[in-house]
């Protein structure tokens, strides 16, 4: 089934415009559970409560207020609220060209699949193209519900993606984080780092082996609940103990190895030898 695009809108950098539309690119599956009147098993519906008069208040009553000092609010009607949206445009505006690797990772928000729209196909994969050749990615800004958005567009698979990004009074400063006193770690202990490392890595990242194994466990438990049957739990896992930083590196390598090897022991020799065992002790019981 062909993907349905959110929006519509024009591109534009210098003197050139080019058509696209946007898709969403990801959504989470998470498993998703409503709060149910244990009485009687329907759902239960939240009112809007003021403490002050002590009432239930209708949704019609209701107006919003921006917290300027401790208590104190400042407040907004609609109209006044609608006043200060960005003016409607479809527009993309690119403002500037940057390298790929100047671009961190923390900003990301949300990711979007941009696709040409009617009569921007050739310039929509030339802009893709030049912007592989260059090492660059493109910054602009794109109006979305009444909001201007700070957005990263960067090339993918012969397309286009765009990054909707947090600006930086948004993202938390990483000095602020607490990472201990400074230490020093012996050869010893960084090459066997490097080995794990080594003895675990793989060519790509291939999203395809892993799953949200606790989705899978509620869609399984929901199963059995219309089944009937009882559900099982398993015992949780005690915690690991905090063990030497250098035994635990060689630990986890002889691990791998062990079971690398396991992996890679031929199965025919292990029937072989069970049958090897067998005769001797039907010989034997002669």
């Amino acid at each position: 089934m062909p993907a349905r695009a959110t929006s519509s809108g024009t591109l534009s950098f210098g003197l050139v415009s080019i058509p696209f539309k946007i898709y969403t690119a990801a959504s989470a599956e998470g498993v998703k559970f409503h709060q149910l009147h244990d009485k009687c098993g329907n759902r239960i519906k939240y009112q809007v409560y003021c403490p002050t008069d002590d009432e239930v208040v209708q949704r019609s009553d209701l107006v919003k207020g921006y917290e300027y000092a401790k208590g104190q609010y400042v407040r907004f009607d609609a109209d006044e609220l609608k006043a200060l949206e960005e003016e409607k445009t479809h527009n993309l505006e690119i403002i500037e060209f940057v390298p790929l690797d100047t671009v961190d990772f923390v900003y990301v928000e949300k990711s979007y699949y941009l696709g040409p729209d009617k009569g921007g196909h050739k310039a929509y994969r030339l802009l893709s193209e030049a912007m592989v050749e260059t090492g660059r990615v493109a910054l602009g800004h794109h109006v979305a519900r009444g909001k201007s958005h700070l957005v990263v567009i960067r090339p993918y698979k012969k397309g286009l993606m765009m990054h909707q990004v947090f600006y930086s009074n948004e993202v938390r400063d990483f000095g602020d984080i607490d990472l201990g006193d400074d230490v020093s770690f012996k050869p010893a202990e960084t090459e066997m780092a490097r080995q794990l490392i080594e003895q675990l890595s793989a060519e790509r990242f291939e999203p395809d082996k892993f799953r949200d194994e606790f989705r899978a466990r509620v869609l399984e438990a929901v199963e059995e609940k219309i089944a009937g049957h009882e559900i099982t739990t398993t015992p949780e896992a005690p915690q690991a103990k905090v063990i030497d930083l250098f035994e635990a590196l060689k630990a986890s390598v002889q691990e791998s190895q062990a079971t690398t090897k396991r992996k890679l022991k031929p199965p025919k020799k292990a029937a072989a030898k069970k049958t090897r065992k067998k005769k001797v002790a039907s010989s034997k019981n002669k």
